[in-house]
C-alpha cells in the first residue's frame, strides 16, 4: 500500500469515457457488474494484466476471467462449440462464466498458459457500456485480495484494493452480491467449478431439455 486516496467517480456517461481512457492507457479500474465489483484492465496489455495479479496477491497459476460486451466479442478470443453457444444464448447476459478453449490471440499471461479461458457477458447495462468503450473485452476478476470475500459495493472494493488502482466507479450495490457460477466445458462432460449467481437447477433443466 502506498497510502494514496483512490479516485472515485459515480457511474454516468462521462465516467464511461474516463474508464475507457484509463484502461486504454494501461490502468486498472474497479467497476460494478451484476454479480460483484470487478477489477479490470485491457486483457491484451500484458503489463496491466501482470499488475492485476500483483494487486490482488493472486497466484500466477490462477487464470483471470474476461468479461465481454457481447457474444461476438467473446468469439474473438475463445472457441465455443455448439453446446457452449447454446448455453451462451440461453444464459447471457447473466451470471454464468463458461470455461472454453481460448484462441492464440489472447496473451498467455491472462490464462497462466492454460489452453482455456473463462468468459462471460454480464447483465449490467453500465458494465456493458464500460466494456464496449474499452474495446469490447475487459478482465473481470473480483476486486478483492486473493482469498478474501468478493466486494458487493464500491466501498468494500476500496477497502480491499482502493490505493492500488487508478479509478473506482461507484454504481451502488451489485444486484446479485455474489460471484458468477462457473461451468467448465473443456472436458468430456460439463463440470461446475463454482456455484454462484446462476442456480444449479437452471443448468440441470438446460441439460435435460
Amino acid at each position: 500500500m502506498d497510502g494514496r486516496r483512490p479516485r472515485v467517480l459515480k457511474a454516468n456517461r462521462r465516467t464511461v469515457k474516463e474508464a475507457a481512457r484509463t484502461v486504454r492507457s494501461g490502468g486498472l479500474i474497479i467497476y460494478p457488474t451484476d454479480t460483484v465489483y470487478g477489477l479490470g484492465c485491457d486483457p491484451f496489455n500484458v503489463r496491466a494484466v501482470r499488475r492485476v495479479f500483483e494487486v490482488k496477491g493472486r497466484e500466477a497459476k490462477r487464470p483471470l476471467p474476461v468479461l465481454a460486451s457481447s457474444l461476438e466479442e467473446i468469439l474473438r478470443i475463445a472457441v465455443l462449440d455448439e453446446e457452449a453457444l447454446r448455453l451462451a444464448r440461453s444464459f447471457w447476459p447473466g451470471p454464468l462464466t463458461l470455461v472454453v478453449p481460448r484462441k492464440p490471440v489472447l496473451p498467455d499471461v491472462v490464462t497462466c498458459g492454460l489452453p482455456s479461458v473463462g468468459v462471460r457477458v454480464p447483465r449490467h447495462e453500465f458494465a456493458l457500456e464500460v466494456i464496449r468503450a474499452c474495446g469490447g473485452l475487459l478482465v473481470g476478476t473480483s476486486a478483492n485480495r486473493s482469498g478474501r470475500p468478493a466486494p458487493r459495493t464500491a466501498q468494500e472494493a476500496i477497502s480491499e484494493l482502493g490505493d492500488r488502482v487508478d479509478l473506482v466507479i461507484d454504481a451502488g450495490p451489485a444486484p446479485l452480491g455474489m460471484p458468477s457460477t462457473v461451468l467448465d466445458l473443456t472436458g468430456p462432460e460439463p463440470k461446475v467449478i463454482r456455484v454462484g449467481g446462476l442456480p444449479l437447477e437452471r443448468l440441470r433443466l438446460f441439460f435435460k431439455a
